[in-house]
């Protein structure tokens, strides 16, 4: 992509960002506005509904086992997983040694989730039609991809 270095109107047109961390975050952000607008009825933001649909698959996990899995650093999950647990949606208890929680869903946070997942599948379902069905399935490949060479999981035997 050839970006233009002739003066703009930055009030009124999307402009190219020569930077990749740049254009990815801006990217994130709309998404994530279309996502959190559909969720809002159901008192979840994206992220915090992505951890509880990650508890639920999982049937229950660790600190460590979400932030590899979601790429993120201890203290913004600590964050969100805090204000989870407050609410009542997930607990912790003690792991295998003194460090260690595992967490779950709670029963309301379970209910929580449901009320949620029909308007997590309609912000899909919204997305998939604004981008199309290429660029949908080119964005979910090409995140994951970016991720696996960036941030590689963590050796097992560390």
């Amino acid at each position: 992509m050839t970006l233009s270095t002739a003066r703009i109107d930055v009030s009124t047109a999307l402009f190219g960002l020569p930077c990749a961390c740049g254009s990815l975050r801006r990217a994130t952000r709309v998404v994530t506005r279309i996502y959190d607008e559909a969720l809002r009825p159901s008192g979840l933001e994206i992220m915090q509904f992505g951890l509880m649909a990650s508890l639920d698959r999982l049937g229950e996990g660790t600190q460590r086992q979400l932030s590899v899995g979601f790429a993120m650093d201890s203290t913004t999950l600590t964050r969100t997983l805090g204000l989870l647990q407050r609410r009542g949606w997930i607990e912790r208890k003690p792991g295998k040694d003194k460090r260690q929680r595992i967490l779950r869903l709670t029963k309301p946070g379970r209910a929580r989730l449901e009320k949620a997942r029909p308007l997590w599948r309609k912000a899909q379902e919204d997305l998939h039609a604004l981008i199309g069905k290429d660029a949908f399935e080119m964005l979910t490949r090409l995140s994951h991809d970016i991720v696996a060479a960036l941030h590689p999981p963590p050796d097992p035997f560390s």
